[in-house]
């Protein structure tokens, strides 16, 4: 018989997980992990090159361990007067939050959820041995001030994580809930905000809640609006002693001196790469608008995805979809898939395949 994980002394509490992973098929269209699927403009990828080619001088000896210089480009990325001591980045947003778990949660303690969420949120849970506590959104995959609080009240949970706008749905987080969420535990609120920068430009961002309130914590990266998914840098607004917290955890020089060189020259570009979000933005709500009008059920989108019902079979679809070189996210959520905004050639092509998809698997009704 051959030997398989379960035949290892593995933690009790991992075992039966699920490591994360989404499909990882080369196709024409790749629409299934809301990347930035446009390309890294050539000037600002030349400077990025001239970056790493002097780190690569010193490569030799250990990076800066407080990785000094990209904090400062974060912060004054971000604005809102935050110095760098309020800030922190890792190897993504993925790991920022495990070194925030690591740092407040562990065995014993709990963090609240709100499902459909990010999937990483409750694997990152298990793994630091975090008791994970789903609670229940309100309709069209909402949360209201007093849903959120009703759920802190009936868990006390140590840490809240809330998403917004929310994957994979991408719909709003409204400010006055996060407002309530922190008002309503002694523990740290946690703020995934991977896709502010598709939100639309009035509506305000959980870091303009950070003064006053120190137990907040807002999580960025630089994969989406950035372009910057295979760079893996992810960051964090708080505090300076939830800052000082997770330096507690980290490992040391857990940021290569080539990663903190390629960020702080993309920084520098920031209005150039950011000039690819309204592009996105504008092939997202394309995708919002032909979806309804073949019948599918969408919701409000802050992000770069759109999540759509009314999917007769989704694991048909996909597949259909796949023979047509188009891969989207069949995320288990009956009747609906979710796809990337992508260039304007690849929503067409998307868009095209998923109307023949239609004609042989006409939409169904479905609810929130």
């Amino acid at each position: 018989m051959a030997f398989t994980l379960e035949d290892l002394p593995i933690r009790d509490d991992l075992r039966g997980q699920s490591p994360y992973g989404a499909p990882q098929k080369h196709v024409r269209v790749q629409l299934n992990v809301n990347e930035n699927t446009h390309p890294v403009p050539d000037d600002v990828a030349e400077d990025i090159v001239a970056s790493i080619r002097q780190a690569l001088t010193t490569v030799n000896r250990y990076p800066d361990r407080e990785f000094t210089e990209l904090r400062q480009s974060l912060a004054d990325y971000l604005q809102h007067d935050l110095a760098p001591e309020q800030i922190w980045a890792a190897n993504g947003s993925n790991e920022v939050l495990q070194q925030l778990l690591q740092a407040f949660g562990g065995p014993g303690r709990s963090v609240l959820g709100f499902p459909p969420t990010y999937s990483m949120h409750s694997i990152l849970a298990a793994g630091t041995g975090t008791r994970w506590i789903p609670a229940q959104r309100d309709d069209e995959y909402r949360i209201s001030p007093e849903t959120v609080v009703r759920a802190i009240e009936e868990h006390q949970p140590d840490i809240v994580f809330l998403c917004g706008p929310n994957n994979p749905t991408g719909t709003p987080l409204e400010i006055e809930t996060i407002e309530a969420a922190y008002a309503a535990t002694n523990g740290i609120v946690m703020v995934d905000e991977a896709y502010a920068e598709f939100m639309p430009a009035d509506v305000p961002s959980a870091i303009s809640l950070l003064p006053g309130r120190e137990r907040l914590v807002v999580s960025r990266t630089m994969s989406k609006a950035f372009a910057f998914a295979g760079a893996r840098v992810g960051y964090m607004a708080a505090h300076p002693a939830v800052i000082d917290a997770v330096r507690l955890v980290r490992l040391p020089y857990h940021l290569s001196a080539l990663t903190q060189a390629a960020a702080v020259a993309a920084l520098r570009h920031a209005p150039e790469m950011l000039a690819m979000v309204d592009d996105i933005k504008l092939q997202r709500d394309r995708m919002v608008t032909e979806l309804g009008a073949m019948g599918y059920r969408t919701y409000e989108t802050w992000s770069n995805f759109v999540l759509f019902g009314g999917v007769a079979d989704p694991h048909a679809a996909f597949e259909a979809l796949l023979e047509q070189d188009v891969i989207v996210r069949d995320l288990g959520i009956p009747n609906h898939l979710r796809v990337s905004a992508g260039t304007a050639e690849e929503t067409t092509a998307f868009l095209d395949a998923m109307r023949r998809v239609a004609a042989d698997q006409p939409p169904v009704r479905v609810g929130a």
